[in-house]
């Protein structure tokens, strides 16, 4: 067995391979058997909390698995320490994330059916198949029989000119391929007529261009004397901050026990961070469109699509990277090497003043720790990163780019539901939204949650230059109170504190979240995808910690019916105040294409900050050292 040094580090390669030898040993996986998933099953919050490195590091796994065969899904839990398995449940009625593997598969089904080559055929007089692309997409739940009982995908299909062209420049607009997942067929062609192949190629690799830029010079990082985070495992200290770095086969990247150290006493801010869930849905109701969305964390896997990231493009800088342990679906070992990234940068001013009667400016320059994963979800790419800042702050932030989902059109014609970007090409409208859960344990586990809302005061005596506007907190005592929209009009914020732990002013010690860009869902609450997720209902959703409640679209949003998750969750009504409690918040980014996100799209930026409010009893940066000058600044 591996050295563990933390209870909360992810498994490693040889922790799953045993975990899937003790499944296979079981004698309950067949030779239909898929692993979905295999990854660490967390410890109780409370030995995390009270571990001190000295205690037996009990290590346990936890694995979704399906059964082709039988379409039927299981749940198991395996001893790594004893060797032994410990559970093993049916779960009837739902179809788990779909696998690398049988995204590989799917694309080979549709490539030698006879019925699609002879619709391709039809429509386009192509007998050859081998410059045909085909994405996997996720068949969701309308409602029929078979999205009921049959594992299903709905592949897109792109022609190249050549093997290494920009395949998504040309989509075969009227053609949709059913595939039986299970029995790795296509059931089906749907046929919607026929669309002409846009004419661009509208290539981006390096090798297919020319022109570049010549005006660029190189831009180099250097730490001479090395960084200065320390790493044991996949546990990270960064100055004043510790933490783990988490990895799973779903969510991708996780951070785990954030903890600051404060004046010699550490203290914990974030249990568990991560992207419970996440949906793209698509505004085009033409019936060869009508059907896109993708729940890409439940239904692919984001830390299956993780990519191997690289020194100079993806990370710039002094890099530490870490690998990522998963397995394939018929349990070989499958490490994403450098599947997640960790250096620090800087981040400009933290914060300056000058005295000019003194003529004595002091300014401490902000370096903040970047921990990143990439996620390639067939055309696009969506970057994950989490920042820890000096003064205390943490944000995170999702980059969004890659390549649009694209859709033909006749010469001459455009559509009202998306935008022209290439002659003949368009874009169709579409939002992404993202729920994080956040398991905030500031200071102990016993927390309490309150909305901020700032509105301006009556004119009055006490308010004769009508100026005056207040901050008016409201307690959260119960999840369906708790469900709430941002506001502009009263710059609404959300702050948490620990009622038993009283900072230097004898107030209780917080944190304060603080939202960034959002938007509603436009689609009707009768649309298929918002049944299915219900998270975008709100943007913000506070429940009493539970171990089981980790998706915000349920366990298994793929092909589900609807209902699951916070919406069902948060009926009950639970009592939230002074509570282990979790905040989900959902965001999203409304995205009507142009030209220029186009072939490859510039990075669109969304995500959100947690900020000490009353936590610390000053400004924590105070005590950043002045910046040594090494002439490296600008020529006069």
């Amino acid at each position: 067995m591996i050295d563990i040094k933390h209870p909360l580090e992810p498994l490693g390669e040889e922790e799953v391979r045993l975990a899937v030898k003790i499944l296979k040993d079981s004698g309950k996986v067949t030779p239909t058997t898929r692993f979905v998933s295999v990854s660490l099953k967390e410890p109780p919050k409370a030995f995390v909390h009270a571990f001190t490195g000295k205690e037996v590091l009990p290590r346990e796994a936890a694995a979704v698995l399906f059964d082709n065969g039988s379409n039927a899904c299981f749940e198991t839990e395996v001893s790594l320490t004893e060797q032994k398995l410990l559970s093993w449940k049916n779960v009837p009625g739902v179809q788990p994330t779909m696998t690398a593997d049988e995204q590989v598969e799917c694309e080979k089904a549709v490539l030698a059916s006879a019925e699609f080559k002879a619709a391709l055929k039809r429509q386009y007089g192509i007998e050859d198949t081998r410059l045909v692309m085909v994405d996997i997409w996720s068949a969701g739940n309308y409602g029929s029989e078979e999205d009921r009982t049959m594992r299903l995908a709905r592949p897109l299909c792109f022609l190249r000119t050549d093997p290494t062209d920009n395949g998504y420049a040309k989509p075969i607009e009227g053609l949709r391929p059913v595939v039986d997942l299970n029995a790795m067929k296509v059931i089906r062609v749907e046929d919607y007529g026929y669309w002409p192949l846009p004419p661009q190629q509208s290539n981006y690799a390096a090798d297919r261009m020319t022109g570049f830029r010549r005006d660029i010079k190189p831009l180099t990082i250097m730490q001479s004397d090395g960084p200065s985070f320390e790493v044991e495992g996949n546990q990270v200290r960064w100055q004043k901050w510790s933490f783990v770095i988490g990895f799973n086969g779903r969510e991708g990247l996780t951070i785990n026990h954030l903890c600051y150290r404060d004046q010699g006493r550490k203290r914990s801010v974030l249990y568990r961070g991560s992207l419970s869930e996440m949906v793209v849905p698509y505004g085009d109701p033409a019936p060869q469109q009508a059907r896109k969305n993708a729940f890409d964390a439940g239904e692919y896997g984001l830390g299956y699509c993780a990519n191997s990231l690289e020194l100079g493009c993806d990370c710039l800088g002094f890099i530490r990277y870490f690998d990522g342990h998963l397995c394939t679906s018929r349990g070989e070992s499958l490490t994403i090497k450098n599947a997640v990234c960790m250096h620090e940068e800087d981040y400009g001013i933290l914060w300056k003043h000058t005295d000019r009667r003194l003529n004595a400016p002091e300014v401490r320059r902000s370096r903040r720790l970047v921990v990143s994963s990439i996620a390639t979800v067939e055309n696009y790419e969506y970057g994950f990163f989490w920042y820890l800042y000096q003064d205390g702050n943490i944000q995170f932030e999702i980059k969004l780019t890659g390549i649009l989902s694209l859709g033909a059109l006749p010469p001459g014609t455009k559509s009202p539901y998306g935008s022209l970007i290439a002659p003949q090409l368009y874009a169709p409208n579409h939002q992404h939204f993202f729920n994080m859960r956040l398991d905030l344990d500031l200071d102990g586990v016993a927390n309490t949650a309150y909305q901020i809302d700032v509105e301006g005061e009556a004119p009055g005596p006490k308010n004769l230059f009508e100026n005056a506007f207040c901050a008016q907190a409201r307690l959260l005592k119960t999840e369906r109170q708790a469900r709430a929209h941002l506001n502009l009009e009263t710059a609404r914020s959300w702050k948490f504190v620990n009622p038993a732990m009283l900072n230097a002013l004898g107030e209780p010690v917080g944190y304060k979240f603080m939202p960034g860009d959002n938007c509603f869902p436009f689609a009707s609450k009768n649309a298929w995808w918002r049944k299915r997720a219900g998270f975008v209902d709100h943007h913000v959703w506070i429940t009493p910690f539970r171990e089981e409640e980790r998706h915000a679209a349920g366990n298994y949003p793929n092909q589900s019916q609807g209902g699951d998750g916070l919406p069902r969750w948060t009926e009950a009504d639970r009592a939230i105040e002074d509570t282990d409690l979790v905040l989900w918040y959902t965001f999203g980014h409304t995205h009507l294409a142009r030209p220029e996100d186009y072939p490859v799209m510039p990075a669109a930026y969304i995500g959100f900050m947690l900020k000490p409010n009353g936590f610390f009893a000053e400004n924590p940066g105070n005590d950043i050292p002045p910046s040594m000058a090494h002439g490296t600044g600008g020529h006069p």
